[in-house]
């Protein structure tokens, strides 16, 4: 079957979509931009497992992640948080890149493919 299903769909985006037994998500992003990058990281992750739950998906079914560093000198730091967050045996494919956010005081988005 074609059908495609947005989740939480608005005139410029849905939060997801779900098409051929995947999930993807958009890039998911801190509330709280006054937080550390630790802080954010924690939250933007956060995001994606409420998300993934809504889909019928979990952390250890992401394919997957592209994330989006304001500063590279956040690296390892991101990387703390995300090693602890992600399932031993189940670390998705990932790209990170330095990229400038839509927020001058966000320093993360992270984007997801995920089964279902």
């Amino acid at each position: 079957m074609n059908t495609v299903v947005h989740i939480d769909p608005g005139p410029r985006l849905s939060e997801a979509t779900i098409h051929g037994g995947r999930m993807y998500l958009s890039g998911m992003i801190p509330e709280d931009t006054s937080l550390d990058i630790r802080g954010q990281v924690k939250q933007a992750l956060a995001e994606i497992d409420a998300l993934l739950a809504r889909g019928g998906s979990d952390r250890t079914k992401i394919l997957s992640a592209v994330i989006w560093l304001a500063d590279m000198a956040d690296f390892a730091a991101m990387n703390a948080v995300w090693d602890a967050w992600v399932p031993s045996g189940h670390a998705p494919a990932r790209a990170t890149v330095q990229a400038g956010l839509n927020d001058p005081d966000m320093k993360v988005e992270i984007m997801v493919v995920a089964a279902i």
